[in-house]
């Protein structure tokens, strides 16, 4: 299925949203009429399509890993130190 407008808008929003100086969420509310919420929702089912990594293959890896990264994290126990550090 070839991605929709919205689609191709999300991408583009997220190679550059940190250059406004709105938080992240209010200028999801105010672009998407979405919820934060939503919109990741959207973004990672978006992120394991074939057209989205044909649209915009740099900003498709990127967010790939950072999802895998926080996965992991979750998902790893954590390693205590002796001296009650992580």
């Amino acid at each position: 299925m070839a991605l929709t407008q919205r689609d191709r808008d999300i991408l583009d929003f997220e190679r550059s949203w940190w250059t406004a100086t709105a938080p992240k969420d209010v200028q999801i509310r105010e672009r998407f009429e979405l919820s934060a919420t939503r919109y990741h929702q959207l973004l990672g089912e978006l992120l394991g399509t074939a057209d989205a990594m044909d649209y915009d293959p740099l900003v498709v890896r990127r967010l790939q890993r950072q999802r895998d990264r926080r996965r992991r994290a979750r998902l790893e126990p954590r390693v205590v130190e002796e001296d009650g550090t992580r």
